[in-house]
């Protein structure tokens, strides 16, 4: 599968417009609150709901059509996308519709091969994509679709803010939950058993991962359970000089937000591009450069999206792994930084602080 290495956006939420921004495997994302690093990633949730064929459902839930205009359709009358991922590419339009809902548009997908480039699919004035529907029904010339229609279908946005006692990674799950991590990590149990029996290499690069965060901690302990019909597993584990099993309430929020992160970022098969917002959240400051290790270690294997105001994480990378993304004229800009313009900065001061000391720009924007 390729990543996506440039991306153009015109008229989505506060993305005014993103022409030809160029993606490397490893994308640090840093800005104020407001900036719009949150709207880049939705672009992310938008593009998987085109794909699993649930725009009509993200746009409800995104407040309808008006709320993801840039500045309302009385000032953008349609939003434009387009992607490049290696060779092939995949652009469209969205235009509003009389019930406030998005209809898809102007669809064509390209292939560089000699003279080959885009190949318009046309439009299908609802919310359902003819590059989709090439791809599932089978069609002829759905090998061109198909790479691109994987690339984002593998496209995977983690969130383990919820670690609540009512989370789904604090509870019992199926055990045939297992073959991939889910966004909010329900199923991490099923899932980290499936790598110990099947990715013994992983599972063991897992459990030291979170002995560096957890020093008393030994093991999981990967029980199944029946319940009827159902075997079910939850996140039980053990101590180091005890055989009780704890429970995943005796975690704490930050020890269990840390295991998914570990699971996400060693995980033996990862997708086309992890995505994950603010992975630094409610972490000790200490376990910060263990979370850029494993990003930096998943980055080789694949791309990764990280938005942070951390300026601890932010110390853990090198400037050309930066994008700064600011306001300017109440729209998002999104800059990637060149480390010959701080060459002089760096001989005394971090990343992080020249973030923190606002010289590399980023912070609040009063208009």
């Amino acid at each position: 599968m390729d990543s996506l290495d440039k991306l153009t956006i015109k008229g989505f939420k506060s993305i005014r417009q993103l022409e030809n921004f160029e993606f490397k495997n490893l994308n640090i994302l840093v800005g104020g609150n407001g900036a719009g690093k949150t709207n880049l990633i939705s672009f992310f949730k938008l593009m998987r709901s085109i794909i699993k064929g649930n725009l009509a459902e993200y746009v409800r839930n995104s407040g309808g059509a008006n709320d993801l205009l840039f500045n309302s359709r009385k000032i953008t009358e349609e939003m434009f996308f387009e992607m490049h991922f290696g060779a092939r590419g995949y652009r469209f339009t969205l235009h509003p519709t009389p019930k406030n809902a998005l209809a898809m548009g102007d669809e064509s997908r390209y292939y560089k091969y000699g003279t080959t480039g885009w190949w318009e699919l046309g439009s299908s004035n609802d919310d359902t994509s003819r590059l989709v529907k090439e791809v599932l029904n089978a069609q002829s010339s759905s090998n061109y679709s198909k790479p691109v229609y994987t690339s984002i279908n593998s496209w995977q946005i983690y969130h383990f803010h919820d670690t609540s006692d009512t989370a789904g990674m604090r509870q019992y799950e199926i055990i045939q939950d297992k073959r991939q991590l889910r966004p909010d990590a329900a199923n991490i149990a099923p899932f980290l058993f499936h790598l110990k029996n099947n990715f013994p290499d992983e599972y063991g690069e897992i459990l030291n991962a979170v002995r560096l965060v957890m020093p008393f901690f030994a093991d999981f302990n990967l029980e199944i359970e029946d319940f009827g019909e159902k075997q079910q597993i939850n996140l039980s584990w053990f101590q180091k000089g005890s055989d009780y099993p704890m429970q995943p309430y005796h975690l704490s929020d930050g020890s269990i937000r840390f295991i998914c992160i570990a699971a996400a970022m060693l995980q033996p098969n990862p997708p086309s591009t992890i995505i994950i917002d603010e992975p630094e959240l409610g972490l000790h400051p200490a376990t910060i450069s263990i979370i850029a290790e494993l990003i930096q270690d998943a980055a080789k294997r694949t791309q990764v999206i990280i938005a942070t105001q951390s300026p601890a994480l932010i110390d853990q990378f090198s400037v050309a792994d930066i994008v700064v993304v600011n306001r300017e004229d109440g729209a998002s800009t999104f800059k990637r930084l060149d480390e010959r313009d701080f060459s002089e900065w760096l001989k005394n001061y971090s990343v992080g602080e020249l973030w923190s000391k606002n010289v590399i720009s980023g912070g609040p924007v009063y208009e």
